[in-house]
């Protein structure tokens, strides 16, 4: 068995908090974005919304989750020995490998099969978890208003 990803929240706290913490990179990794599109500052204003610094925003957080990759095998006796987690699995039951996910405060955990193509399961996963484990409480609260996240008044050219 593998791990892949520097990032296992062990409380929603710790999730929020580095969820939180990833509006800024989001929003740089947005704004040179635009720069490097040639973007002026009325194309900037006009699509810089708060949904594309926000998206960008899901997946800075979503691509740092460590992931376990492993055999059906692996993954099967991972989910004995934690009888107390509610596992999600997408894809067919009926292949060899399978990544998955946990948070260990949610007691849930996500996986996602795969035969052949590692990456295209890590992402998929990752999105899977993201979604299904982490949005939920992200956005019963907290985090940046709409402006602020889009970096109101911040356009494309200034420092």
């Amino acid at each position: 068995m593998e791990t892949e990803g520097s990032f296992a929240p062990e409380s929603e706290e710790e999730a929020r908090e580095a969820f939180e913490s990833a509006g800024p990179t989001a929003q740089q990794v947005v704004r040179e974005a635009a720069k490097a599109m040639s973007f002026d500052r009325e194309e900037y204003r006009e699509r810089v919304t708060g949904d594309v610094v926000e998206t960008a925003r899901n997946v800075l957080f979503a691509d740092r989750l460590r992931v376990r990759i492993g055999t059906r095998e692996e993954f099967e006796a991972w989910t004995d020995e934690h009888p107390e987690y509610e596992v999600t699995e997408v894809g067919s039951p009926n292949v060899d490998r399978v990544v998955w996910h946990a948070a260990p405060f949610a007691k849930e955990a996500v996986a996602a099969t795969y035969q052949n193509e590692r990456e295209a399961a890590v992402g998929t996963l990752r999105r899977q978890a993201f979604s299904r484990l982490y949005r939920p409480r992200f956005e019963d609260g907290g985090g940046e208003e709409d402006g602020e996240a889009a970096g109101e008044g911040v356009e494309s050219g200034e420092e």
